[in-house]
């Protein structure tokens, strides 16, 4: 298989990581190789704020929800939405400041998301292991505090780096026919895909070497959805210059 295709489909969360470091150039080449994604209009709307104050790291583990491999892993990024060299760039031609406008809120989350896809991929390819870290947006006004986020910024999610210590099972993906839909939207499937998703998940939970239990896709999923609603975004984000309009 294509090398990338085969890195694509080999990604696994990595939460254990040895002590060994990552030179900064290599950093540095990485997320150079990241800016390579795509960009809606080529705005490149997008910030990486590198961690490396131990209580920042722990400040930020903590509000995540006690994610202690934020503090573990050589590297911790957060990435961030970041519309503010594109509002100086409208000042600057005389349009005016930007109106929080949700379009370009879109614009900007998917720039930063494609960005950080593409530097996880990287990793992978030189042996680095990585995860996102949802749990930054618990208490998205603390940390914004705490790394001085101006207006028009915004932390998506946290990045962590680092060589691994533990090589967990591949989780079986969705089939590509439950996802791929031909010319409209096949609603009538959707029980059926998801019956026959839930044993496979179901099996592969209780075949794994560790952390095995009794669950299923349905199950994990509806739990992270509803558990998870983090209610208070809608208002930081309109505090900070988004979705106002």
């Amino acid at each position: 298989m294509n090398p990338i295709l085969q890195a694509q489909k080999s990604h696994k969360s990595i939460r254990q990581y040895t002590d060994q470091t990552i030179d900064n150039a290599l950093l540095e080449k990485l997320i150079s190789a990241a800016q390579g994604a795509a960009s809606s209009s080529f705005i490149q709307a997008y910030s990486i704020i590198q961690i490396t104050n131990p209580k920042h790291r722990q400040q930020i583990a903590t509000l995540a929800g006690g994610q202690g491999w934020v503090e573990s892993a050589a590297e911790f990024l957060v990435i961030c939405a970041d519309l503010t060299r594109v509002e100086y760039c409208s000042e600057k031609q005389g349009l005016g400041p930007l109106d929080g406008n949700t379009e370009h809120f879109i614009a900007a989350t998917t720039d930063a998301t494609f960005m950080a896809q593409n530097l996880m991929l990287g990793a992978e390819s030189v042996g680095l292991g990585a995860v996102f870290i949802g749990g930054i947006r618990n208490d998205p006004e603390q940390l914004a505090q705490l790394l001085e986020l101006p207006k028009q910024v915004y932390p998506i999610f946290g990045l962590c780096l680092g060589y691994p210590d533990a090589q967990p099972d591949l989780k079986p993906r969705l089939p590509v026919n439950s996802i791929l839909h031909r010319d409209t939207y096949d609603t009538s499937r959707c029980a059926s895909d998801v019956e026959a998703y839930d044993q496979q998940m179901q099996t592969y939970y209780r075949s794994r070497d560790d952390n095995k239990k009794q669950s299923n896709w349905s199950e994990q999923t509806a739990a992270a959805v509803q558990k998870k609603k983090r209610e208070h975004m809608l208002s930081f984000l309109q505090n900070h210059g988004f979705l106002k309009c």
